[in-house]
C-alpha cells in the first residue's frame, strides 16, 4: 500500500483529496509538521483560494524550505500546480516556491468564457508520462481557477479556454494539475492511481 502525505496549511481541498487517494487503497496522512513533509514517501499540495495567503502560510508553518528540497514524487494540485512555479501576478505580485520557471498570470476572459474558469474541460495535446499513462487526449477534467501557469517546455498537455491553459506540468520529481483530479472522475482517478505508482 501506498502512503501519500497531503499539505495541510490551510488552503487546500485536504478532505477530498485524502477520500479520492483511500478510495483507491492509498494510505493518507494530512500534515503541517515540516518534518514529516521531509520524510514523506510522496507529496501532494493542494491548493484553493488566493497565491499571497498559501504562500504565507507555507512559510509560516516553515514548509516552504521542505516543499523545495522534495526529492520524492510530488504532485501539486489546482492552486497547488501554480504554487510550484516562480511568481505569480496575483495580488500585485508574490514570490512562489521556484521549482518550475515561469511567472502565473491572470486568466483572461470574455463574454462567452468567464473567469474563474470553472467546469469540465478536455485535455489536448497529451504526452506520454508515466503520470498520465492511460489518460488520452480528448478526456475531461473538472477546473476551478482564475490565473493561468505558462506553457513551457515543462507543459505535458493543455486545456483550452480561450488560450492554452497548461494542464497538466512536470519538472523533474515535481507534477502539477491545474485541475482537481479528486473530482475528474475516471481521468482524474487514472493520475491519481498514477501517482501511487511512481518510482520512489
Amino acid at each position: 500500500m501506498s502512503t501519500v502525505t497531503v499539505v495541510g496549511y490551510g488552503a487546500g481541498n485536504t478532505a477530498s483529496v485524502q477520500f479520492a487517494l483511500e478510495r483507491l487503497g492509498a494510505s493518507v496522512v494530512i500534515t503541517d509538521d515540516p518534518g514529516r513533509i521531509a520524510a514523506a514517501e510522496r507529496l501532494i499540495l493542494p491548493g484553493v483560494g488566493a497565491a499571497g495567503y498559501a504562500m504565507q502560510r507555507l512559510d509560516a508553518l516553515g514548509l516552504s524550505a521542505p516543499i523545495r528540497a522534495f526529492t520524492r514524487p510530488l504532485l501539486g494540485v489546482c492552486l497547488g500546480q501554480q504554487l510550484l512555479f516562480e511568481r505569480s501576478d496575483e495580488g500585485g505580485g508574490v514570490g512562489l516556491l521556484g521549482l518550475i520557471p515561469g511567472v502565473v498570470r491572470k486568466l483572461e476572459g470574455r463574454p462567452d468564457l468567464p473567469v474563474p474558469h470553472m467546469g469540465w474541460t478536455r485535455l489536448e495535446g497529451v504526452k506520454p508520462d508515466p503520470l498520465l499513462s492511460g489518460v488520452n487526449d480528448g478526456d475531461y477534467a473538472y477546473f476551478v481557477h482564475g490565473f493561468v501557469c505558462p506553457v513551457t517546455d515543462a507543459t505535458l498537455a493543455t486545456a483550452d479556454y480561450g488560450t492554452a491553459v497548461p494542464a497538466v506540468v512536470r519538472s523533474g520529481n515535481r507534477w502539477g494539475c491545474q485541475f482537481h483530479p479528486e473530482r475528474s472522475a475516471a481521468a482524474g482517478a487514472r493520475i491519481l492511481q498514477n501517482f501511487l505508482g511512481l518510482p520512489l
